[in-house]
């Protein structure tokens, strides 16, 4: 099936038409320019033109950085508080005319990853973590999802981890990439003892570079840096649309031979 994935971030709004049967994109990639503004009127404005520039109506992916549940928000640690209980689905489907499928963004990038990339047939705990301006995460047991994971909102000696040790406070504090990879090594460690996971995927900007960071990382755990880099939101909203897709088809056919 092909899919329009559309990962909204601090960046923007990027987006590509993914072959979701094999995890690829297959066409350019179009976006926006950086958001400044995360009101519901301003991402959905900047949404339908992403979508516009690919004279879409099919299914659509929507990787949103936010809690979600049943295309409703729930959080805004990311985005506008005007957000929560908003029914983004149903917002994304009336402006763009197409039907859109939500998903947590960092849950999106987890989808990818399991299903494509790197973490495809390990079995156990798997944590994915999304290393960028904060960080995100999500959890799978047995390839199950635990939806809405926030990983990087927990407090290690009174710091959260997305203080400690994402890629912006890097930045923010001038330090290098082996001290930073220590930082990182550290919340790994507490959330070893914590959930004593299987492995750990890594992605996000650490991911981009991943030669300069991961080789002073020291874990018992295996960990991996992500195989999709920054497009694991796209393929994985779009993997999402699909299976949402393909599951309102079986029902609507049982429907009908009923």
């Amino acid at each position: 099936m092909e899919v329009l994935g559309i990962d909204i971030g601090s960046y923007g709004i990027k987006g590509a038409i993914v072959d979701t049967k094999k995890g690829e994109i297959i066409s350019e990639k179009k976006s926006t320019d950086k958001i400044e503004d995360t009101r519901p009127h301003k991402l959905i404005s900047k949404l339908h033109k992403v979508v516009k520039k690919f004279d879409w109506n099919g299914p659509v992916g929507c990787a949103f950085p936010a809690a979600t549940r049943k295309g409703r928000i729930l959080s805004a640690d990311r985005v506008h508080e005007a957000w929560i209980d908003a029914d983004a689905e149903h917002l994304f489907s009336e402006i763009t005319g197409c039907k859109v499928s939500v998903i947590n963004d960092s849950d999106a990038t987890g989808l990818a990853e399991i299903t494509f990339g790197v973490g495809k047939g390990v079995s156990g705990t798997i944590i994915v973590l999304t290393i960028g301006t904060g960080i995100g995460s999500s959890i799978f047991v047995n390839g199950m999802l635990v939806p809405n994971t926030e990983l990087g909102l927990i407090e290690i000696k009174g710091i959260t981890v997305e203080e400690r040790a994402s890629n912006k406070a890097r930045k923010e504090e001038g330090i290098q990439k082996k001290t930073w990879a220590k930082r990182l090594q550290f919340v790994l460690e507490h959330y070893e003892k914590l959930f004593h996971p299987e492995m750990f995927i890594l992605g996000g900007q650490l991911s981009k570079k991943a030669e300069k960071t991961v080789p002073y990382i020291k874990l018992s755990t295996r960990f991996k840096p992500a195989e999709f880099q920054n497009d694991a939101g796209i393929v994985g909203a779009a993997y999402h649309a699909a299976l949402i897709e393909s599951k309102f088809s079986r029902t609507q056919k049982v429907t009908l031979l009923g």
